[in-house]
C-alpha cells in the first residue's frame, strides 16, 4: 500500500483513459471522478475499477463517443436514452439537466435507460448538494445478489443515494442493497482483512465475513436481510418504470460486464423554494448535531452522521496522499504508459 498525491493520481489515470481512446473533456472528468471517489476513502469504484473501465471499452461495451439522446420531455420528468455512452459523463448530464428542472419547478426529474456503470453512485448526491440541492438518486445494476430465501444471483444490488445539503458538510447516503458491495468486498480481500461483519454466504450456504469465499459463491447478503431484497427489487422496477428501460432481467442478457444497459433515476429538489435555505440548513444542521451527541455504544468513539467519514477520509487523504494498492496502482501506471498485458 502506497500513497499518491491526488494530481499525480489523476494525471496518471487521465493518461490511461486517453490511451483507451476517450476524448480529452472526457477523460479529464473520469480522472477526476475516479480520483475523488478514492480520495474520499470508496477506492472499490475509484482507482480500483479504471481497468475494468477500460477493458469495457475495448471490448466495445463502452461506446466513448455516444452522448444522451432525449427520449421524452413531460414537464419537470426527462426521460433519455445514454445510448450506452460513458456511465460518468452520461450521469453528470443528468444531474445537470435534473438541476435546471429544479431550478424552474422545485423539483426535477431525470431518467436515464441504456447507459452504463456510474462508478461511485454517491458521487451524484455530492455534486448535488454542492450546489445547495437535495437528491435521491438510484441505479438498477445486472443479478448479483439472490432474493431472500434462494441461492442464486437474480437480483442487483441497486445502489441508492440521498443528499441534504449543509453549510458545513452534506448528509449523504451511499448505499448498496447488499450488507456490502462487490467493491467493498475487494478491498477488504486486498488488504488481507475480514469483514466488520458477516457479508454473505459461502459456497456451503454457510454465513460469513471472509470477503473472498462470497465474491466466489456471489452469495452477498441483502441489506436488511428480507428488507434489502425486497427494496431491490422495487428500485429496480421503478427504474424500469421511469426511464422505460431495462430492468435487471433484461440487464442479465446483455451479457456485457457490470451495469451495461443499466436504468438510473436522478431526482433534484430545491429547499430556496421549499422551506427556503435558511430552513433547510438549520434543520440540517440539527439533524447532524443530533446524531453527533448521541451516547457511542460500547467499543466506539464517536457517532458519524452519513457522509461524515468520506469527509474527513478526503481531507486527510489531501494532506497525507490516497492510499492505493501497489499491485492496482501498477496496472494503473501500466495503462497510463500504453502498456498492455
Amino acid at each position: 500500500m502506497q500513497r499518491i498525491n491526488f494530481n499525480e493520481m489523476k494525471n496518471t489515470v487521465k493518461k490511461a483513459f486517453l490511451n483507451a481512446g476517450l476524448p480529452d473533456a472526457k477523460a479529464d472528468i473520469c480522472a477526476q471522478i475516479h480520483t475523488e471517489s478514492s480520495c474520499d476513502g470508496i477506492y472499490s469504484h475509484g482507482v480500483n475499477r479504471v481497468a475494468r473501465f477500460i477493458d469495457y471499452v475495448n471490448k466495445g461495451w463502452v461506446d466513448i463517443n455516444a452522448e444522451p439522446s432525449l427520449v421524452k420531455s413531460l414537464g419537470v420528468i426527462e426521460i433519455y436514452d445514454g445510448n450506452r455512452g460513458v456511465g460518468i459523463t452520461n450521469a453528470l448530464f443528468a444531474v445537470e439537466q435534473a438541476t435546471d428542472i429544479a431550478h424552474k419547478n422545485g423539483m426535477g426529474i431525470v431518467a436515464l435507460r441504456n447507459t452504463t456503470h456510474w462508478m461511485r453512485g454517491g458521487t451524484y448526491g455530492w455534486k448535488i448538494a454542492e450546489k445547495g440541492l437535495a437528491a435521491i438518486c438510484w441505479t438498477n445494476t445486472e443479478s448479483c445478489m439472490p432474493a431472500w430465501g434462494a441461492k442464486d444471483t437474480r437480483l442487483g444490488n441497486n445502489p441508492f443515494v440521498m443528499a441534504v445539503p449543509r453549510e458545513s458538510g452534506p448528509l449523504v447516503l451511499d448505499m448498496a442493497m447488499s450488507q456490502y458491495s462487490y467493491g467493498k468486498l475487494q478491498v477488504t480481500r486486498l488488504k488481507g482483512e475480514k469483514l466488520p461483519f458477516p457479508g454473505g454466504y459461502d459456497k456451503d450456504g454457510i454465513l460469513t465475513d471472509e470477503p473472498g469465499p462470497i465474491e466466489q459463491s456471489m452469495r452477498i447478503l441483502p441489506t436488511g436481510y428480507w428488507k434489502g431484497s425486497g427494496m431491490a427489487v422495487l428500485l429496480d422496477a421503478m427504474a424500469a418504470l421511469l426511464s422505460a428501460g431495462s430492468p435487471t432481467n433484461a440487464i442479465d442478457k446483455i451479457e456485457e460486464g457490470s451495469c451495461t444497459g443499466a436504468s438510473q433515476i436522478f431526482m433534484v429538489f430545491d429547499p430556496a423554494q421549499l422551506g427556503g435555505s435558511d430552513f433547510t440548513h438549520q434543520m440540517a444542521n440539527s439533524v447532524a448535531d443530533y446524531i453527533k451527541t448521541s451516547e457511542p455504544a460500547e467499543g466506539q468513539s464517536e457517532v458519524n452522521y452519513p457522509g461524515e467519514r468520506s469527509t474527513k477520509n478526503r481531507h486527510e487523504n489531501l494532506h497525507q496522499g490516497i492510499p492505493v494498492d501497489d499491485g492496482v496502482w501498477a496496472e494503473v501506471i501500466a495503462l497510463a504508459e500504453g502498456k498492455t498485458k
